[in-house]
């Protein structure tokens, strides 16, 4: 009879050797199978716990966005407050800004209440929200994990905070230089007013004084003036005698400088109208004057800097004013003798002049009884017509020269009057512009922190306690399992880290959106509400933020004035905030990242982070003893959220910032979970996780 079997033999195996080792296989495959199945499904309750973790520091995350949107609210207001109140200073400085001085320097005291008004409520609010965090983030894990059960698996999972509490939220106190600053603005603005006043009136003489002297050198061509007349009768052209446009870029000195050169171009071009005695005897004696006026003039200044001082020498106008000048004594004049009396003659070339041989004064024609000579007809008032012909009327240079030396004189008196009001009026503000450098030095003090739960970090405790049987989806006739899969545990952690994305400089940013458009904005506070705009710029971007704003402050202001108080005070200001040296703060958003729970454990001291580092030490040590770390922790979990907050909804509200009358409420959005999730449910899932604990032990551990 033939056998059933096959012989192995060198091309291959018997068919029952096939059929077993196919067996073996299959058996092999679907067990590793089942068992990959098993542990995937177990696997699940890890990234249930993952999950949680990331949910509760979201939580944490959303919180410090609250605080650093307070803690810029908080030194922006301060800035603003100061910034206010220097701006107000400076327009103080300006008659035409009084009004507007006054306003903001009202708006800084306001603000500055305003500030403290929000940093309390601030404070208070986001303590209540600090307070309410282990039960936020323990919301927001459980909903998580309700969230993935399905298909028999029911998850449940508690998070707990490191460190699980925190000091109450305290704003420190202003620092005693910023109020004693606004308060000593606001209590020398009326002096520094009446200063202003006093060198602003002053400097208005002044600047009409100059206005004149520009006019009648210059200002008033093609009509006549110093310039007109100088090209038309001494031929002046070019740098000897310059033109400006604008008395801005005027000064005396120009006019003084081309008096200086008119009178040796005049006398170097003057001639006779005609050939008769009376014509060359009235040249003769405008030489003799343009020769006086040349070294009179030549002997006047002007000096400008810190202080004017300047000298236009005045000529004679009349015959009475040049006998009080050195023309009326001066012996440079023939003299002719007859029988009767001696006889004084305007120049030598005098017809009856001839053969004289001495030389008399006008004044000693005067002093005896000189006959006048019948064909130069020289006497005083001959001489003295020369310079009131010129100085009489507006086609004489003399003229308009005469009436620059009086603009100069009557400008350097404004100046001296008003320099006194002036200095004085520099000397307080700078004394007020450091004061208020000083207490910007100090706003860093008077900020909002916190170091809340789970700054540190979150641990999340996480079961799934659904009946899931171990084939579920996976029959086969090579492997029978029986029965249901046991509880499965997992823990996990999360701290925050930055996430530069600009998320934060956005958030700051929207605070100020639709300000500018509103209608409450208007009064005291509307002054300051652009500045409180630049200012919590200048949270996310320092200095240069600052200064922008100081420089947006001022460009709304009316700084143009004569006695020019207020562009000094102006770059005052501008120096002293660019002084101050503000720092960006970091803005970077914080965002949730798993990991080990051992690294959040070792960043706390309560006594549940020893507890859990000593479970980790014997879970490694002891694998078998690892299901402990549930009764070990979740008491202190429960202990900690129980708290109700039934009456919150979707957010709560922190604080609100008030400025001219808009509001801007300051919010923390809330986890889902938490209206619809009461403090019960927390305990709930306490409860359920040592349920798991005791059924695995057998023994119900009481916390």
């Amino acid at each position: 009879m033939a056998q059933a079997f096959s012989l192995h033999d060198e091309d291959g195996m018997t068919t029952v050797g096939m059929v077993v080792s196919l067996l073996l296989a299959l058996s092999m495959i679907f067990s590793s199978a089942q068992v990959y199945r098993i542990q995937s499904v177990s696997s699940r309750v890890q990234s249930v716990a993952d999950a949680g973790a990331l949910a509760a520091g979201n939580v944490v995350a959303e919180f410090m966005v609250a605080v650093r949107v307070c803690d810029s609210v908080a030194l922006s207001l301060s800035l603003t407050s100061l910034t206010s109140t220097g701006l107000g200073v400076v327009a103080c400085c300006v008659p035409g800004g009084q009004g507007v001085g006054a306003k903001l320097l009202e708006a800084g005291a306001r603000v500055a209440d305003a500030r403290d008004s929000f940093s309390k409520t601030a404070s208070e609010g986001l303590t209540r929200v600090q307070k309410a965090l282990p039960f936020l983030a323990a919301a927001s894990a459980a909903s998580v994990a309700q969230g993935n059960g399905s298909n028999g698996s029911d998850y449940t999972a508690l998070a707990l905070l490191v460190p699980d509490s925190a000091e109450d939220i305290r704003v420190p106190q202003e620092d005693a230089r910023a109020k004693q600053a606004r308060e000593d603005a606001i209590g020398q603005a009326e002096e520094v007013k009446e200063l202003a006043r006093r060198a602003e009136e002053a400097a208005l003489r002044a600047q009409d004084a100059k206005q004149r002297a520009f006019d009648h050198d210059c200002g008033a061509r093609p009509g006549w003036c110093m310039a007109e007349r100088a090209e038309t009768l001494a031929h002046m052209t070019g740098a000897q005698n310059p033109v400006y446009s604008s008395v801005d870029a005027w000064s005396f000195s120009v006019a003084l400088r081309r008096a200086q050169a008119y009178y040796p171009a005049r006398l170097a071009v003057e001639r006779p109208d005609d050939g008769s005695v009376q014509a060359q005897a009235q040249s003769a004696l405008r030489k003799r004057f343009y020769t006086y006026a040349a070294k009179e003039v030549a002997r006047g200044y002007v000096r400008e800097g810190d202080s004017f001082e300047a000298l236009f020498p005045h000529l004679p106008a009349n015959t009475a004013q040049m006998r009080g000048t050195e023309l009326f004594v001066q012996a440079v004049y023939p003299v002719s003798v007859t029988d009767a009396s001696p006889i004084l003659h305007a120049w030598d070339g005098c017809p009856k002049a001839a053969g004289s041989t001495s030389r008399a004064s006008l004044h000693d024609m005067e002093a005896g009884a000189w006959e006048t000579c019948s064909e130069c007809g020289f006497t005083a008032a001959s001489l003295g017509k020369v310079a009131a012909a010129s100085t009489s009327i507006g086609n004489g240079f003399e003229h308009h020269y005469e009436q620059v030396a009086l603009a100069a004189e009557e400008y350097q008196k404004a100046l001296e009057e008003g320099a006194p009001a002036k200095r004085e009026a520099k000397s307080r503000v700078s004394k007020l512009l450091d004061q208020l450098r000083d207490a910007c030095s100090s706003v860093g003090s008077f900020r909002i922190d916190a170091d809340p739960p789970g700054g540190k970090g979150v641990v999340c405790l996480a079961v799934n306690t659904g009946p899931d049987a171990p084939d579920k989806g996976f029959e086969s006739a090579f492997v029978q399992a029986s029965g249901q899969l046991g509880c499965r545990v997992a823990i996990s952690a999360a701290t925050l880290v930055a996430d530069p994305s600009g998320e934060g400089r956005s958030l700051i940013a929207s605070l100020t959106d639709g300000l500018a458009s509103d209608s409450a904005l208007a009064g005291v506070l509307g002054a300051a509400a652009g500045v409180w705009s630049g200012a919590l710029s200048a949270y996310a971007d320092g200095q240069s933020a600052l200064d922008a704003a100081v420089r947006e402050g001022l460009g709304g202001l009316p700084l143009v004035s004569a006695s020019g108080l207020g562009d000094w005070a102006a770059d005052a200001l501008s120096d002293a905030f660019r002084a101050v040296g503000l720092q960006p703060a970091n803005l970077d958003a914080l965002r949730p990242a798993t990991v080990n729970t051992a690294h959040v454990a070792q960043a706390g001291d309560s006594a549940f982070c020893a507890r859990l580092l000593e479970v980790k030490r014997q879970a490694v040590e002891h694998p078998l003893m690892s299901n402990d770390v549930f009764s070990s922790v979740v008491g202190a979990v429960r202990r900690d959220v129980l708290q109700r907050f039934d009456a919150w909804g979707d957010s709560v509200e922190v604080a609100t910032i008030s400025i001219g009358g808009a509001q801007v409420p300051v919010t923390v959005a809330l986890p889902p979970a938490v209206k619809g999730l009461a403090s019960d449910a927390i305990g709930a899932a306490a409860d359920k996780l040592l349920s798991v604990y005791a059924s695995v032990t057998g023994l119900r551990q009481w916390d």
